[in-house]
């Protein structure tokens, strides 16, 4: 697997843009690349969440980490250490000020994330947008209260956490008559789920939705799932910044798939 990942991350260097935008022809995502990936984010969201990061790496309590996605990568026991957990599957610093601006620029009213872990990424989401409701799913009910424990003391009051797997919690998003700004799915590292909470999640999409899946070079199934993904009928731009994978579903852009260096 750290083979393939080398490869791909060199075939990325090779073929992706430049990372303010040149050479990159679309208006739509030269303004996204320049105004959106490139915004200073909020000094004061990194530390607000930083300094949860750090506590949970220093925390060596062991707890029993129910998988219901493909295991960790790094960690081979369901009897992890949160320590292990914050330094080993937390999203990095670098790929949270992005979540953090994505969420900024569309992630009006509804945010949902498929994998809530220990909470980095869904702080990330709902620091940058206080007026939305960060709806984050994860399937593990121990690793769930941490991430609960660490949104109360961190003083977040917009997020709200789902537990139990994502095939039966997903179809409740239909009913409650909110398209979703942002989606941003992790938590599963298999082609076929991935895929199929796509689907889901792009049924309840709109033209302003926009859904980031992380980890599209974690493995080859994901990134099969990925170039499956990006041919969807609804799609019309996709933008793999090596870790993360973008679409967008807007309507009048010539479908168009872009590697942008991030």
């Amino acid at each position: 697997m750290i083979f393939f990942r080398a490869i791909k991350y060199l075939n990325y260097i090779l073929l992706s843009s430049h990372r303010k935008g040149h050479g990159i022809h679309s208006p739509f995502v030269y303004d996204l690349v320049s105004k959106v990936f490139r915004r200073k984010t909020d000094p004061f969201v990194i530390l607000k969440v930083e300094l949860v990061r750090k506590k949970l790496i220093s925390d060596n309590r062991r707890i029993s980490v129910k998988d219901l996605g493909s295991r960790s990568g790094s960690l081979k026991t369901n009897l992890r250490k949160v320590s292990e957990i914050a330094r080993y599957s937390a999203v990095p610093v670098k790929y949270g000020r992005f979540l953090s601006n994505m969420a900024a620029e569309f992630g009006q009213q509804l945010i949902i994330e498929l994998g809530t872990s220990l909470g980095i990424s869904a702080m990330y989401l709902a620091a940058s947008c206080p007026d939305s409701v960060v709806c984050t799913v994860e399937g593990c009910p121990i690793t769930a209260g941490v991430a609960r424990q660490n949104f109360v003391e961190a003083g977040f009051k917009n997020i709200m956490v789902l537990v139990g797997p994502f095939e039966e919690i997903l179809p409740g998003f239909a009913t409650i008559g909110v398209t979703p700004g942002l989606v941003f799915i992790d938590g599963n590292h298999r082609k076929e789920p991935v895929i199929k909470y796509f689907n889901l999640m792009a049924e309840l999409s709109d033209t302003s939705t926009v859904i980031i899946i992380d980890d599209i070079d974690y493995s080859k199934e994901m990134a099969e799932a990925w170039d499956k993904i990006r041919l969807h009928k609804k799609v019309s731009v996709s933008i793999d910044i090596f870790r993360m994978g973008i679409l967008f579903f807007r309507e009048g852009i010539n479908h168009n798939n872009y590697r942008i260096r991030y």
